[in-house]
Formats: structure tokens, C-alpha cells, sequence
């Protein structure tokens, strides 16, 4: 991943040169920002802007560390509540910088949560298709492999989707071992073996040792009804082992799961942007 970074006394940014398509050409990305002050960000986005051009290319997204698969989007409406796990965070003058410099919105996503007792009232129709599983606790690095192989899949239609290699999603997902629940990790297989769907979720740590609330981080299904399936298990199982609530993180406002987080009764407490500029019209 080319990247270079600058500094200031009061602000940070990476410049990712190599990011997504969007709109037909390759972007850059800026991801890593911080400032303590507005003047101090728009002198660093400034610099960064420059070095974008310099580069020939004519895209920025932002905030985005080089691609969706790492940390991206601004908090850009909230209700206060602290900072759920691996939930991306920014200081309240930030995103208005980024707008300052020329940078509009071009996606809208939000994190609901949901009393689980709710959650599990009503179960999806049953589906022969396919049967979830949980993760029998074993082999770590094949779980994750499994589950990249089949993101990769599911993934690659999304807006500013960018590849990456199994050893770098191995490099993210491995450090996060010691805090998974094999409960919460689940799958959908087909009856001749093969994926059809994976859910990743985990206990919201960020509360503290014994957390009331349970994140539904990341599903993924290749097969109808899978990803229904998958959510109805995890929330039933989050409130087996104790967990009050569900979080379900960081959705696109486009996403058929935004739909079903309504239809489950989940309240939404925090909404996202990520915004882009085109320096030549």
C-alpha cells in the first residue's frame, strides 16, 4: 500500500496513493487525521491536496486509511454513548475541516442496537438450503481464511471495494483471537460443505471485562436467507450467554441489512459519512 505521511505540530494525515475506484478512476485516500484546531487541519489537508496532485491523480476519499478493509468514515451524528469496539472515532471539529476543504459526502452508514429479548421474538423462515454452525474454537488462521475467501466474494460489488491479500487480512483479523467467543463466530454451509454465509461478532469490550452488549461486526452471505439465518443465531446466543443487547455495526443506509435492523427493532444512536473530493470538476 503506497503511502506517505505528513506531520505539523498540531495535525496528522496519511496520503494513501494507490486507494479505491471511485467513479471510474483510481482515488487517493486521506485516512490517519487528526488536528487539534481547524486551521490546523486545513493547513495538512493543504499539503496533502498538493501531493495528490502531484501524483497525477485528480480522486480523494476520506477518512480512509488506503481501503474499506481498514478504518474509515467520520461519526457524523450522535447520541452521546461512549465508543463501542473498533468503532471509528474523531474529534467534533473534524468532519466541518474535511467540508471546509471542498470534501461532500458520498456515503451514509449507522450502528443501531437492539434489546436482544426483542431481537429473537420472531425466527426466519426455515430454509433446507443451508445449515449455521459455530465456529468449533480450533484453527483460528483457517477460520479466518475461510472467512476471507468468502468476503472477498460477497464484498466486491460494494462501492470503493479495493482486494486485498490473505496475509494482510490475516495481519488484521489474528490480533483479535484472544477476545472472540466461538458462540458469536458462525457459519452457514451449504449440505455439500461449501460456504454460504459467515457472521463475526463479538462482546463489546470496550464497556469492560463482563460487557451487557454483544457487536454484530461484520456477516456476509452468497446464498438467500443466509445472512436472516445468521443474525437470528448470534442474537440468540448473545442472550444465552448473558448479553443484554446487540450492536449492529456500521451498516450502509443501502444495505439490505439496514432493513432488517429495522425490521428487528434496533434504534439507531450513531450515524457515519465518507466524504470525497474531485479536484478537476
Amino acid at each position: 500500500m503506497t503511502k506517505e505521511f505528513i506531520r505539523t505540530a498540531d495535525a496528522k494525515l496519511t496520503v494513501y496513493l494507490n486507494g479505491p475506484i471511485w467513479d471510474g478512476a483510481r482515488a487517493a485516500t486521506f485516512g490517519d487525521f487528526s488536528c487539534k484546531t481547524p486551521e490546523a487541519g486545513a493547513e495538512i489537508l493543504c499539503k496533502g491536496i498538493e501531493r495528490v496532485k502531484d501524483a497525477g491523480l485528480n480522486r480523494i476519499i476520506g477518512p480512509m486509511s488506503g481501503d474499506t478493509w481498514h478504518s474509515y468514515r467520520f461519526v457524523s451524528d450522535s447520541d452521546g454513548s461512549a465508543p463501542f469496539l473498533m468503532e471509528p472515532t474523531n474529534k467534533l471539529h473534524e468532519p466541518g475541516v474535511f467540508q471546509s476543504a471542498g470534501f461532500t459526502e458520498i456515503s451514509r452508514y449507522f450502528s443501531a442496537r437492539v434489546s436482544l429479548q426483542a431481537a429473537t421474538g420472531s425466527a426466519p423462515p426455515e430454509s433446507d438450503g443451508f445449515v449455521v454452525e459455530e465456529w468449533d474454537g480450533t484453527d483460528p488462521e483457517a477460520l479466518f481464511r475461510q472467512v476471507f475467501d468468502l468476503s472477498t466474494r460477497a464484498f466486491s460489488g460494494n462501492a470503493f471495494y479495493k482486494p486485498i491479500s490473505e496475509a494482510d487480512f490475516l495481519a488484521m483479523y489474528m490480533p483479535v483471537v484472544p477476545m472472540m467467543k466461538r458462540d458469536l463466530i458462525l457459519f452457514a454451509r451449504r449440505h455439500d460443505g461449501t460456504l454460504a454465509g459467515f457472521l463475526f461478532g463479538i462482546p463489546n469490550y470496550a464497556e469492560g471485562p463482563n460487557p451487557a452488549s454483544a457487536i454484530l461486526k461484520t456477516y456476509a452471505s452468497l446464498e438467500p436467507g443466509a445472512g436472516r439465518h445468521l443474525a437470528h443465531r448470534f442474537h440468540k446466543a448473545a442472550l444465552r450467554m448473558g448479553y443484554e443487547t446487540a450492536i449492529h455495526a456500521l451498516i450502509h443506509d443501502d444495505n439490505t441489512s439496514a432493513e432488517r435492523s429495522a425490521a428487528e427493532g434496533a434504534t439507531i444512536f450513531r450515524r457515519y459519512t465518507l466524504l470525497g473530493r474531485k479536484l478537476n470538476g
